[in-house]
């Protein structure tokens, strides 16, 4: 195995899958465990796999195994209903993690309660339920006058565009991450689109992106406002950009996850559609457009994505755990790996 220089210790996810897998298929006896993922609009997806049986001399990688593929599977896809097709023992450890760890209670309530408003389950069963895709068209519009924004830990990006063409752009610092009022957050937001909107002669759509989950322009789960208090987060933050629209007159306002606008974007520029997009910056995510050419409900929040399964990976800031994609394709994995590159900055 061939060591990356300044991580010796990195373990890619696939490798140890890819080992594992290796036993899977040696076993005589493999045992089917499908993993279903249910949205509260029914959107369901199953993703389909083996473990090792019981009586397997390596049967104890079994956890860790769906452990990760649990972990990854719900924050690329989403669900708060988690159904498992499998060994009731393996479930059991599945569903206690996600109750009674710190790293496991972090996923279940972001996701459960945050995002899809339903506690968190999961869910033994013999039989996986149907698998439900919902999609979306977005955007793909250039004609008339139109704003665009992005929001980053370390800087808000907008521009204005007239029929097609770039008019004003610009880039600005802020600080996000460990602001207590939310109004930084907003006079922030329209400061940048109140500068581009001044660049136009009117203004007939605005649309934006940003680390997280949106749900209808509602902010679900979100690091640009982890330093808000849960109430606040509520009363001011939730719908914040309902509070934007209205600053900017009322035009339509669409707000979705960076990673999708990437896969938008790429798609447009291509003139192709089935396209992946991944956005690294402050932090991570990714998102799909499809043979349609339009978006999923899929979360595509890859910050939070088990990629390097050495034991002694660095742990996420944000929620405890370790391996977590953000730490390897971001700003982030930049700032760690500074001091072993022997580059010192202020």
């Amino acid at each position: 195995m061939i060591q990356a220089p300044l991580d010796p210790g990195f373990k890619p996810a696939i490798l140890w899958r890819n080992k594992y897998e290796e036993y899977v298929h040696e076993d005589n006896n493999p045992v089917e465990c499908n993993i279903s993922l249910v949205q509260t609009d029914g959107t369901t997806h199953t993703y389909k796999t083996h473990i090792i049986h019981e009586k397997h001399p390596h049967e104890e990688l079994n956890y860790l195994y769906l452990e990760r593929l649990v972990k990854f599977l719900v924050w690329s896809y989403g669900g708060y209903k988690i159904y498992l097709e499998g060994p009731s023992r393996n479930v059991g450890k599945i569903e206690q993690h996600f109750k009674e760890t710190k790293t496991g209670r972090f996923d279940s309530q972001l996701i459960g309660e945050k995002v899809y408003g339903h506690p968190f389950e999961v869910i033994k069963t013999d039989f996986s339920p149907t698998d439900v895709e919902r999609t979306q068209p977005l955007g793909r519009h250039l004609e008339g006058c139109r704003i665009g924004f992005d929001l980053g830990g370390s800087d808000r990006k907008v521009a204005a565009v007239q029929d097609g063409e770039v008019v004003y752009r610009a880039e600005t610092e802020w600080d996000p991450y460990h602001q207590k009022d939310p109004q930084y957050h907003l006079d922030g937001i329209l400061d940048s689109l109140k500068k581009a909107a001044a660049r136009l002669p009117k203004v007939d759509a605005i649309g934006g992106s940003a680390a997280g989950v949106y749900i209808n322009n509602e902010v679900k789960v979100s690091s640009l406002f982890r330093g808000i208090s849960p109430e606040l987060f509520n009363s001011r933050v939730r719908n914040i950009f309902q509070e934007v629209k209205a600053a900017m007159g009322g035009v339509p306002l669409t707000v979705v996850n960076d990673g999708e606008v990437t896969a938008l974007a790429g798609s447009m520029a291509l003139g192709k559609n089935s396209v992946l997009g991944i956005a690294m910056g402050t932090s991570l995510a990714a998102g799909y457009v499809n043979e349609l050419g339009n978006i999923t409900t899929r979360l595509n929040e890859l910050a939070f994505a088990p990629i390097d399964y050495n034991p002694d990976a660095p742990a996420d800031e944000w929620s405890g755990d370790i391996g977590c994609g953000v730490q390897y394709f971001s700003q982030q994995a930049v700032g760690r790996l500074l001091k072993p590159a022997g580059i010192e900055l202020p």
